[in-house]
């Protein structure tokens, strides 16, 4: 009896481990649709070339926000993501990586511009957010 009442609890925690969530860092299609729209907003800010597509970016973040609720993440959960200050450091590393690996010098302002026009021509998650003047 002890046996089997043993076996039912190791059970039940090895299917709760197996149904946790991971943290929202680690889902991709989350995590990386915020870099573009922080990318996207470094580009815009840096480049007077360059405008955002304000109504494409909120309904892009509501997406991704309906992406969390979809996987089953609460509002808490993603309140806590969003406001984190770790993950608000680490995503800017992510991008200040990205735009390095780009060609993107900080003190040059047209390197922003030239990333810019290239993620715009490309189509890409970043290119989609911006528009050029």
């Amino acid at each position: 009896m002890r046996m089997t009442l043993t076996l039912t609890l190791v059970g039940g925690l090895l299917a709760s481990a197996a149904l946790a969530k991971p943290p929202l860092r680690e889902v991709a299609v989350v995590d990386d649709g915020l870099l573009a729209v922080g990318v996207a907003d470094e580009i815009r800010n840096q480049c007077g070339k360059i405008d955002a597509r304000m109504i494409t970016a909120l309904m892009r973040l509501n997406g991704l926000k309906s992406e969390a609720r979809s996987q089953g993440y609460s509002e808490e959960e993603i309140e806590d993501y969003v406001t984190s200050k770790a993950e608000k450091a680490r995503m800017r590393a992510r991008g200040e990586a990205y735009l390095k690996a780009n060609g993107v010098t900080p003190q040059d302002k047209s390197s922003y511009c030239r990333l810019g026009k290239q993620e715009i021509a490309k189509g890409s998650a970043i290119g989609t957010l911006l528009k050029a003047r």
